[in-house]
Order: C-alpha cells, then sequence, then structure tokens
C-alpha cells in the first residue's frame, strides 16, 4: 500500500512537472522595438499640449527597487495647455515592461497610491473615446491625502489586451502562458490635482490621452494601445 501511495506520489509530482514545463513560455513578444525607449516615441507637442520647459521628470534609478525589476523603460513628464485664463497641468508616467511574468508583472496605481498615504475615493473602469468607432479599455481614479486630490485615468496593455483589473490582467498572462510566450506590457497614467472643491477633471484627462495617442507616429502607437487597437486609428 505504501509503494503504491508513493507510485502515485511520484506519477502526480511528474505530471505536474510535466505540465509546468508545457506552460512554460518558450518566446518574447514585443510590441516596443528592442532599440528603441518609450522616451522617444513619445512627443513633446501634440494637439493644444506642450511638455514643460524642464524635460523629463527625473525618476530615481535605484538597483534592485521594485520599480527597477518591474520595469525596463520609465518616463515621467508634465504637459501644459493653456486657452486663455484657464490652464491645465497634467503629469504624464509611462511605465514599460519587456516581461510580463509571474514575478513581473505591471503595478496598478490602485495599489501604488494606498502604499504611499494615498485614499482611493472614487474608482471606475471606463471606455476612452480616442477616434471615431475606437474606445480605449480604462480606469479612473480619484486619490486623496489630505488636501491633496488628484484624479487619474490610465490603462494597461499586455500583449494585445488591455486588462482593466487585477484579475484580468493574470488571466491574460496566463493565457499568453497557454500559447507559450512572454509579452511586453505598458502602464500608461495621466492624472492632474485640483482642488477639494472643484469638479474632477476626466473630461481633460481624457482629452490629453486621446491627443496623445493621436500626436503619436502610426508606427508607435502599437506600443501604447496593442496593433489591434492601432489598426484602427487614422493614419
Amino acid at each position: 500500500m505504501i509503494a503504491r501511495r508513493e507510485f502515485l506520489f511520484a506519477g502526480g509530482c511528474a505530471a505536474a512537472l510535466g505540465t509546468a514545463e508545457w506552460l512554460r513560455p518558450r518566446e518574447m513578444r514585443l510590441l516596443l522595438p528592442a532599440n528603441e525607449k518609450i522616451t522617444n516615441i513619445v512627443p513633446l507637442h501634440f494637439g493644444s499640449w506642450q511638455a514643460g520647459g524642464g524635460g523629463d521628470i527625473v525618476l530615481p534609478d535605484v538597483k534592485d527597487s521594485l520599480a527597477s525589476m518591474l520595469y525596463s523603460d520609465r518616463v515621467a513628464r508634465s504637459y501644459r495647455e493653456t486657452a486663455g485664463d484657464t490652464v491645465h497641468d497634467v503629469m504624464l508616467l509611462i511605465a514599460y515592461g519587456r516581461s510580463q511574468s509571474d514575478t513581473l508583472q505591471l503595478h496598478r496605481p490602485e495599489t501604488c497610491y494606498p502604499a504611499t498615504g494615498f485614499a482611493v475615493t472614487f474608482h471606475q473602469l471606463t471606455e476612452l473615446p480616442i477616434a471615431d468607432g475606437v474606445s480605449l479599455p480604462a480606469v479612473m481614479l480619484t486619490a486623496e491625502a489630505g488636501d491633496r486630490v488628484e484624479d487619474i485615468i490610465y490603462w494597461t496593455r499586455l500583449g494585445e489586451k488591455m486588462p482593466r483589473t487585477l484579475t484580468e490582467q493574470r488571466v491574460q498572462r496566463f493565457e499568453t502562458a497557454l500559447h507559450g510566450y512572454i509579452a511586453d506590457g505598458v502602464l500608461v497614467r495621466a492624472s492632474m490635482i485640483r482642488h477639494p472643491d472643484d469638479a474632477p477633471v476626466f473630461p481633460v484627462l481624457g482629452e490629453f490621452m486621446r491627443a496623445m495617442v493621436l500626436g503619436m507616429k502610426p508606427a508607435n502607437r502599437p506600443a501604447m494601445i496593442g496593433d489591434t487597437f492601432a489598426r484602427r486609428l487614422p493614419a
């Protein structure tokens, strides 16, 4: 009886190892060319928006930090739109990771903001209009800490999919593994700070994101939104 149990246990282990080996991805598929950087494909000027004169916000590159392990390329940049007496300042953060594996996955703002002392007071899944008949799956958030109120719109791309929740992200990563490859991924986040008594600024953020995507060279758009959506946009 003991020998039989040991045999069954050993067989189960072997089957599990075989399944794990079968599921192990053997190919990487990148929508951002290996010799390109996110910094270079996002224009400094698009529509009525202009990047700040101070250049990109410097992000500390700490060896072995979580950010350095999660992302292979990051850019943080401020943009301004001036219309008469109205001035809009948007903070843009784009984080790109070449390997969306079990241990290295996009880190969502719903987790990042509370970890730095913010409370997420509004959260809604949305469809962000980019062009006629083309809307991107995205997320709207409001994060608050004391008197600071920040409205956020972001999306994530994992391979050709754009998951809006951690569950969708995990499912998509598993599906890519089933097909034998590891997909790259990107998180694109735009945010604005407003007075607590002011109305949310999601319409401004949505227009900013739309102008940014359309302002990019068509060949560079897949890195931001995937080939499927990019092919549906006007050149």
